[in-house]
């Protein structure tokens, strides 16, 4: 991400008409994928094993991957394509496709409402476009470098919130080793003293929605991977967010920490994260 992008609550650069055309395709891919994973969403199964269930995520995944792929493919032939959603840091030069066929997958499985798909085009380390998609509520959140953000084609703009105090705040996990967890339950009992309210689930994605969207204040994760955290970064940056790591430095895939807040908290949300 371009230090802009933490400064001004805007991408670094704008994205070319052509960009401009491919945002709506990419939204009906999501929006299709969505629509292929809402016919296997129903009841909760229990699953006797980890195997058990990493097959069941896994079969998720190929349903959506299976529109996904060949319709991001035809829009950009020449973008690669990022195999594993899991996986954090830089990315080579170039396009690259950084998709979450099922943003949420685990809630999927437990008839939880909390999932999404998602596809974001990345050039050069920099998201160009983004679209999710919440299959059960229909709504589709979109981005584009340098031209705004919308929910179903209406503006979105971040909370005029200017204190902490008064503010809905959100974390997440991502798979994270022991220290990471210990620095999570820090920051967590940190934030449960200077903010309102602090909620606490995945995937990412969704708490970025809301942020972008006006409805919560401040949003930070401990790692992460590229998936759960370029789309929603967009969002919040072309919503007039700001982006940064939970120190207020310039935040990149290959950063420790996250954090996105409206302009008026981040400062305090970062003071209350450093201590």
């Amino acid at each position: 991400m371009p230090k802009s992008l933490q400064e001004a609550g805007t991408s670094a650069f704008t994205a070319s008409a052509h960009d401009a055309e491919l945002l709506e395709p990419t939204a009906a891919a999501v929006r299709a994928a969505g629509s292929a994973l809402i016919e296997r969403y129903g009841d909760v199964v229990r699953y006797e094993t980890r195997e058990e269930l990493m097959r069941a995520l896994a079969a998720n995944d190929d349903v959506a991957l299976g529109i996904l792929r060949p319709r991001l493919t035809e829009l950009r032939p020449d973008a690669r394509w990022v195999e594993d959603e899991l996986k954090g840091g830089a990315l080579p030069p170039g396009e690259w496709w950084v998709v979450d066929p099922a943003e949420g997958n685990v809630n999927h499985l437990h008839a939880l409402p909390d999932w999404a798909v998602t596809a974001t085009l990345v050039r050069d380390n920099q998201p160009v476009l983004t679209a999710v998609h919440l299959p059960l509520t229909g709504e589709t959140y979109t981005a584009l470098a340098g031209r705004g953000a919308h929910l179903d084609g209406r503006p979105l703009r971040v909370a005029p919130t200017t204190d902490l105090g008064l503010s809905i705040v959100a974390t997440s996990q991502a798979r994270p080793d022991e220290e990471v967890v210990r620095r999570v339950g820090s920051s967590i009992t940190a934030m449960l003293f200077d903010a309102l309210v602090v909620r606490t689930s995945v995937p990412a994605t969704l708490h970025l929605l809301n942020l972008a969207a006006g409805r919560i204040d401040a949003f930070w994760q401990f790692a992460g991977a590229r998936a759960d955290l370029l789309p929603g970064a967009l969002l919040v940056a072309e919503a007039g967010g700001r982006v940064s790591d939970a120190e207020g430095r310039h935040w990149t895939p290959q950063s420790e920490s996250f954090l996105a807040a409206a302009p008026g908290v981040h400062a305090e949300a970062v003071a209350t994260l450093s201590r």
